[in-house]
């Protein structure tokens, strides 16, 4: 089992200050939803654990390894922000290896729901297709933790259930953070809940604690 450690992360813009001292954790095996009203630092949040923005303070830690840089996270994390971020002029199948091993870029290719994308490009495709690749993809990376930034935004029904389902098999050997608006669909498949408001990261023990930050409605 590998454990994700995040501490004491601060981070301001001017004076205006979005995270004050979050702690958050996860281990492989693990499903941890990150759930907050939009502008609440959700995606600071993850970005800082990713590498890509520096906290004022922080402490990220894989195992016992402290993490200071991004090249310290190379096939440790994982991250699909809410923006598309796949190059647009590459096939899908020369793609999918870019991020996976052998194994699971077999496992893509012969997958039903990439195998008929695997010869178009990214610019080719609609919306729920780019995100259904950018989201398989991430799932079978080399990564142990998978941080999900509006996983399952601009998939059908149908598509959102196979995800879900797809992403609670893959926890069983991967650790996974997950934001995203679809709070009951994040809450159903998750081992833990953390609600981000006020710059503050409060653990959520059940729904009706969320329906008391005005999170949900009353009638859920």
């Amino acid at each position: 089992m590998s454990k994700l450690h995040i501490d004491s992360v601060t981070k301001s813009y001017g004076s205006k200050t979005i995270l004050k001292d979050v702690y958050i954790s996860c281990e492989t095996g693990k499903i941890v939803s990150l759930l907050g009203p939009i502008g609440s630092g959700k995606s600071t949040l993850l970005q800082i654990v990713f590498g890509t923005v520096k906290g004022d303070s922080q402490f990220i830690k894989f195992n016992d390894q402290v993490l200071t840089k991004q090249s310290d996270r190379r096939e440790k994390i994982a991250y699909l922000s809410q923006n598309s971020m796949f190059p647009r002029n590459i096939k899908i199948r020369n793609l999918i290896p870019l991020f996976c091993n052998d194994a699971d870029t077999q496992k893509l290719f012969n997958s039903d729901f990439i195998k008929p994308l695997l010869d178009r490009t990214m610019k080719n495709l609609s919306g729920g297709e780019r995100k259904l690749v950018e989201v398989l993809t991430i799932i079978h990376s080399k990564a142990e933790f998978i941080l999900l930034e509006e996983p399952f935004s601009g998939l059908s029904p149908i598509l959102t259930e196979k995800v879900t389902k797809i992403i609670k098999e893959m926890s069983k050997e991967k650790g996974f953070i997950i934001s995203d608006f679809n709070t009951q669909e994040a809450i159903k498949i998750s081992d833990e809940i953390y609600f981000l408001s006020n710059t503050h990261l409060k653990q959520i023990k059940d729904l009706r604690e969320l329906q008391r930050h005005y999170y949900l409605p009353k009638n859920i």
